[in-house]
């Protein structure tokens, strides 16, 4: 069961799936015409709404040694000039990292490195860097020229945009699909829902359970926006029972307080974001951040109690 899911089958939607960043994404579209002209249109609309995760991997990936971020990451000290989608993803995460402080800080790349997150999925092959994991940056390193269209990182490092680029992917899908109206975007759990379902009700995304697998944690309404939910039960580090896939950047261990972060969002870049940093915060700080944003949330701490923003809602 993915982190978060699709409750339910629509009878009459129209429903592909296809390996994407190493996680399987779903594309449901319903209420669509079943003339042959739209369904040509529908599926032309669906097939460039996939390949935007292939686009956004090609630039934003650490794990390609040819792509572009691991390109810019080789070089330090020197204004690099960036394509539009590579600026604009560094400058988000930059952003959110100024937001919260560091909780969020996309320059920890080598520190994942050291944790043994180094594999192409795709490949199998192991890329890494020769950057110190101990070595002391911070965003702060990172300077932007919007002018320019440059970046230029201060010091050696490796920048890791995990937590923005898959909700990139949703995003940009997502513009492929709007004249489809009805549909939904499942990137291995990370979810955006549009319009209605197949029953004409708004779509209903079941949370897993951080500590049970084949259950759910609850169910929630969704339309027009994204959920997305970080868990500890992700990508473990080696065979350890408490590190895990997200790291908090002042202490370079996991996190001990949240087990499971949900957030919904307008958009599936700043639901995974933010979850990440609120997951790394804590529960009171933060939904904090979160509620500041007027974001909807669901923090479970690690004696599974539900801490929630006022506008959550299960059904």
């Amino acid at each position: 069961m993915s982190r978060t899911a699709l409750d339910g089958v629509p009878a009459r939607a129209a429903i592909s799936s296809r390996p994407r960043m190493g996680t399987v994404v779903t594309i449901q579209v319903v209420g669509h015409d079943r003339s042959q002209r739209a369904r040509r249109t529908r599926d032309q609309a669906v097939d460039r709404a996939y390949a935007w995760f292939d686009r956004v991997e090609s630039i934003c990936t650490r794990f390609d040694a040819t792509s572009e971020l691991r390109r810019l990451c080789a070089t330090h000290g020197e204004d690099v000039v960036v394509s539009p989608m590579l600026f604009e993803t560094v400058r988000f995460a930059v952003a959110v990292a100024e937001e919260t402080h560091g909780a969020f800080d996309p320059t920890v790349g080598a520190r994942m490195e050291s944790r043994g997150f180094t594999r192409d999925y795709r490949s199998g092959a192991v890329v890494s860097s020769e950057v110190p994991a101990e070595r002391e940056v911070s965003y702060r390193d990172v300077v932007l020229n919007e002018s320019a269209r440059s970046i230029r990182l201060e010091r050696a490092l490796v920048l890791d945009l995990g937590a923005v680029a898959k909700g990139l992917a949703i995003d940009m899908a997502v513009q492929e699909l709007r004249p489809l109206a009805n549909f939904a975007v499942d990137a291995g759990g990370d979810v955006y829902c549009a319009g209605h379902n197949d029953h004409e009700l708004p779509w209903t995304i079941g949370i897993r359970h951080p500590r049970e697998p084949q259950a759910l944690l609850t169910r929630v309404s969704l339309t027009d926006a994204a959920l997305c939910t970080s868990g500890d039960y992700e990508r473990r580090v080696g065979n350890s029972e408490s590190e895990h896939h997200v790291l908090d950047p002042s202490t370079g261990v996991s996190p001990r307080e949240v087990t499971s972060a949900s957030v919904i969002a307008p958009s599936a870049m700043v639901a995974d974001a933010l979850g990440t940093a609120a997951f790394v915060l804590g529960c009171t700080e933060g939904l904090a951040l979160l509620e500041r944003h007027e974001l909807r949330a669901c923090l479970v701490n690690a004696q599974l109690v539900r801490h929630t923003t006022p506008g959550w809602i299960d059904v």
